[in-house]
């Protein structure tokens, strides 16, 4: 497998951080791109975006190329492609069980994505389920749950009182079957939550735990049975396999008991005119013709990344520390965390600059600079409300940088020295709002043919 071999750093910043990138990380497509700017010269695209997706690897690329011409019908198909189909299909379930370290007995049935993932268990919950769920959830973790027996909690300002926040919640909670969500990493600030210590809390008080792992997966390894969680949801798109697969791994017997998630071909076992037999696998919650391009790109991601993950993690840990020392520097810059003390955490950073509205500042970084960021209240308007309150920002939105395998020092120092000039001297363009988004004035920039 080919591996890439980063050596780039052409701008340093006054703040120099000494980085030791290591050298066998997996390669992502679209590492050369080159992008058009406003003022007429093209660049390498700086995508500091991947908390919202992924680009994807090389070696998912090449994989899902070399698939593509056996891809057929998978589990009912009597020809040569439709068995290699369904061999590689089935096969990714074992890939996905090693990935998140979970049991024998757990089952994976694979979604779209971490929200479809979430949405299943929430349709599988016995009645009178009672769920403690931290209200600075994104909402693929926040939403699913309705009723009156669902606990919205405020995330405290230390990891300590957030593990007495869902002791004290579960202890008023109804008897019964209880589920505890939690985010294993923080898709505004990073920082990662005390989940095997939430999880001994749920275990006192006879609960379930389910982990969003959206955007820890791509970052750090990840052990159910270490853990002590009782599902894992993930998605694709955000680990390097942008074809459209997520999956829920965990405890069947939840899964095996509630009604199919979509009623149709495959989830049944036996059809007559007066009753159905469902299946009682993963199955069960998988109708219709599955992903099944999708579910093979994902399981490919998944044995890539694992081959190395110190490596994937010395990466992006030096990347964070270069970027978060050039923020430092930055005039009125102020970043978001949830916790007053510093804690673990994955190379995602979200700010707000005094005097900048943070959607203008990301489309200047665009145009200006070729640089992709995000900008809003990245799907935790809840989270980001309180947070840009705590630094003293006015409205609720921030820019994110996020990082991954594509990530380089080049682009870490591009961002910080672009927010720099503009805090200094402003745009060397007009923008304004079009259908409520900044936008260049009289873009000049032409989208690619196939657009």
């Amino acid at each position: 497998m080919t591996l890439a071999i980063d050596r780039t750093s052409t701008v340093t910043p006054a703040e120099h951080v000494e980085t030791v990138v290591p050298q066998e990380i997996p390669a992502v497509a679209g590492a050369a791109l080159r992008v058009p700017l406003v003022t007429g010269e093209t660049v390498g695209y700086a995508n500091l975006d991947h908390a919202a997706s992924a680009p994807c690897l090389d070696a998912v690329r090449s994989a899902v190329d070399e698939f593509l011409p056996w891809y057929a019908s998978v589990h009912r198909g009597a020809g040569f492609a439709s068995q290699v189909s369904t061999r590689l299909y089935e096969r990714t379930r074992d890939v996905l069980r090693r990935f998140v370290g979970a049991r024998r007995t757990d089952t994976v049935v694979f979604t779209r994505n971490t929200t479809d993932s979430f949405n299943l268990l929430a349709r599988s919950l016995p009645r009178h389920t009672s769920v403690v769920v931290f209200d600075t959830e994104h909402h693929a973790a926040l939403l699913p749950w309705q009723g009156p027996n669902v606990r919205r909690i405020p995330t405290p300002r230390t990891r300590l009182a957030a593990v007495s926040a869902v002791d004290e919640a579960l202890a008023d909670s109804p008897q019964g079957p209880r589920l505890v969500v939690v985010t294993g990493a923080s898709n505004v600030t990073g920082e990662l939550l005390p989940v095997a210590e939430i999880a001994a809390v749920a275990r006192k008080h006879g609960a379930r735990i389910a982990l969003d792992a959206a955007q820890l997966a791509p970052h750090r390894r990840i052990s159910i049975k270490e853990l002590d969680v009782d599902y894992v949801a993930l998605s694709g798109h955000k680990l390097y396999a942008p074809f459209g697969a997520g999956a829920l791994i965990g405890r069947a017997d939840w899964l095996r008991a509630a009604r199919p998630y979509l009623a149709g071909g495959g989830a049944t076992k036996l059809v007559t005119e007066d009753a159905v037999v469902w299946n009682a696998g993963p199955e069960r919650h998988e109708a219709g013709s599955p992903n099944t391009v999708g579910v093979y790109a994902l399981g490919v991601a998944c044995e890539k990344l694992s081959e190395n993950w110190d490596a994937v993690v010395a990466h992006e840990q030096a990347l964070l520390t270069r970027l978060r020392k050039g923020l430092e520097g930055i005039p009125g810059c102020a970043e978001l965390r949830l916790f007053d003390a510093p804690v673990d955490r994955v190379g995602t950073v979200s700010f707000v600059v005094d005097g900048f509205d943070p959607g203008w500042l990301a489309a200047v970084l665009s145009a200006e600079y070729g640089i992709g960021v995000r900008d809003g209240a990245f799907c935790a308007h809840v989270a980001a409300k309180r947070l840009i309150g705590v630094t003293g920002g006015a409205g609720q939105q921030a820019v994110r940088v996020s990082l991954g395998l594509g990530s380089t020092e080049e682009h870490v120092d591009r961002v910080v020295l672009a927010l720099r000039q503009i805090v200094a001297r402003g745009a060397r363009w007009e923008y304004a709002k079009v259908d409520g988004r900044w936008a260049p004035v009289g873009d000049p920039r032409e989208l690619p043919p196939f657009c």
